[in-house]
């Protein structure tokens, strides 16, 4: 059974940094593109950052150059390295697995964390 468990988040200022994990089970881990994306109360689950199992990187323009994915293959774990955070940014935080090509797609997911809050203060 495949399992994707979410760590870190948590209460930050703006500017601050923070690092979510994502450790998987179940699978091979090397086999599949992982994402990020993020949801607001009211709001579709919106795309943050994608990484191929080629290593690939794939960013939201809301993003791009503070946020870093990144992916250990001998540790099963995907990470979301997130700079210079703004309060906009706040969200839960979701990581998923998937085969697809598709990877900006929430809906091409097979398999999803359990989701971690990040609240960013200004």
């Amino acid at each position: 059974q495949v399992h994707l468990v979410q760590t870190g988040g948590g209460l930050v200022r703006t500017g601050d940094s923070l690092r979510l994990s994502c450790a998987a089970s179940g699978r091979i881990f090397s086999s599949y593109a992982m994402g990020w994306f993020r949801q607001t109360p009211g709001k579709e689950r919106e795309f943050v950052a994608a990484i191929t199992y080629s290593g690939i990187t794939h960013y939201a323009l809301a993003v791009k150059g503070r946020f870093s994915i990144s992916r250990d293959n001998d540790k099963d774990t995907g990470y979301l390295q997130m700079n210079s955070l703004k309060p906009e940014d706040t969200a839960v935080y979701y990581c998923a697995d998937t085969r697809a090509s598709q990877v900006l797609v929430a809906t091409m997911y097979d398999s999803w964390g359990q989701g971690t809050q990040v609240t960013v203060s200004s």
